[in-house]
């Protein structure tokens, strides 16, 4: 029978297990996964199974680690997300966890923008660590994604993204995620893209703050280019701060909306 081990075409016998072509191709390896998923060491392989045989603690290399991912997404949605480009503007409580979603899944191209530095308050909602406290933002980041999947591409931007600068650094993007906390930048950011890059799409946000209700953070659709995620209402104030899962939540959607415009739902 011909299966795929660690990305390599192999010829085994028929009535093989998973546990004996590991004792043959890889005897170190402890975590066994037939086409995609955990399995068992009885488990009998099949013609055409894929396997990865990896030991817990070694990073996959880059064919291995899309292989997995390949199993998860179908091979035409990987294919089509690892030569994606999307920049977010912001890496704060939105950004930060629209960045740690989009390499999850294996967006191959990350170009993420801010000026600021990690601060103690930050942690309560933002992919930060303490131990990264006074870092800039975008370096801190960078480097967390590096750790869920170092074979992203992250372009780093340590600046105040502001009319003039935003065309060029976003020109590469099919989709801008727009992650601010001020209105006035947040409408900048939006019109700007608009207005300059017409073969881009923004997701935007606006209305999490606080702790309502999951089922008010909404993903509408606004313009052709433009979609709006969040309650529209709830703004961060004294007594109604921003908090991980409701920014969470909204987060998610903005994740969601990307790859759903990267792989043509929408159309």
């Amino acid at each position: 029978m011909k299966i795929r081990i660690n990305e390599k075409t192999a010829v085994i016998r028929k009535d093989q297990t998973l546990g004996d072509v590991a004792h043959h191709h890889k005897p170190d390896a402890d975590l066994l996964i037939r086409n995609g998923f955990p399995a068992p060491g009885e488990t009998v392989i099949e013609d055409g199974d894929e396997l990865f045989l990896i030991r817990r603690g070694e990073i996959p290399t880059k064919d291995e680690l899309e292989g997995l991912m390949t199993a998860r997404h179908t091979p035409g949605v990987h294919a089509v997300l690892k030569r994606s480009t999307v920049g977010i503007a912001g890496v704060g409580g939105l950004g930060s966890a629209v960045a740690v979603a989009l390499a999850r899944v294996g967006v191959g191209r990350l170009i993420i923008a801010d000026f600021d530095i990690v601060e103690p308050s930050n942690l309560n909602r933002q992919q930060y660590f303490i131990d990264q406290i006074g870092r800039h933002k975008v370096d801190a980041l960078a480097e967390n994604l590096h750790r869920i999947n170092p074979y992203v591409t992250v372009d780093t931007h340590c600046i105040l993204l502001a009319a003039d600068n935003i065309p060029a650094l976003f020109s590469p993007c099919r989709i801008v995620v727009e992650a601010f906390d001020r209105a006035d930048m947040k409408a900048m950011l939006v019109n700007r893209v608009l207005e300059t890059l017409p073969r881009s799409t923004v997701v935007a946000a606006s209305g999490m703050a606080g702790f309502g209700s999951n089922n008010d953070i909404v993903t509408r659709r606004i313009t052709e280019r433009l979609y709006l995620v969040g309650d529209g209402v709830s703004e961060a104030c004294p007594g109604n701060g921003l908090m991980a899962p409701r920014v969470g939540i909204a987060a998610s959607h903005q994740a969601n909306q990307v790859v759903r415009i990267l792989l043509g739902a929408e159309q």
